[in-house]
């Protein structure tokens, strides 16, 4: 199982190899959190005014390619680099529109991780998503019987 010290050092790593010219302006969390079949993370500024990196919890499972969560952060620090919630300066109206966060992905050399993600999500995370949730309802019922 991964953990969120995991993600500490992924981040780092990404950020010193791929961003090196975006000032970190604020700190920045990151943290395995929720449990999303439809959302892979989010990024959000805190009330205290560091921005938070929230990475789908399900990915703390082995069975979640790399690579799917480095994609992942790397998503959220364009975010971060573009001005959504981070205190540098907004270059965009909005987060996604005309591709974007793809197209700077691609332009720092994500393009083949963006097509192996899409494969993952089509063929591999539907089968994954059961899996997961029929091991929780065996372990729940495992666990009403130790009360019974």
């Amino acid at each position: 199982m991964r953990d969120d010290s995991f993600l500490v050092q992924r981040l780092d790593q990404i950020w010193q190899l791929l961003f090196p010219e975006v000032d970190r302006k604020n700190n920045v969390v990151i943290r395995f959190k929720g449990r999303w079949k439809n959302k892979f993370g989010h990024i959000k500024m805190l009330r205290n005014k560091d921005t938070e990196i929230a990475i789908n919890g399900l990915f703390k499972d082995m069975r979640v390619p790399e690579y799917v969560i480095d994609l992942t952060i790397s998503h959220e620090l364009v975010h971060y680099m573009h001005g959504f919630n981070s205190p540098l300066e907004k270059k965009h109206k909005h987060p996604h529109k005309g591709g974007i966060v793809d197209k700077e992905l691609v332009m720092r050399g994500f393009g083949n991780m963006i097509k192996l993600e899409r494969e993952f999500v089509k063929k591999e995370w539907p089968l994954l998503l059961k899996e997961i949730y029929k091991e929780k309802e065996i372990k729940f019922v495992w666990n009403l019987r130790r009360f019974f």
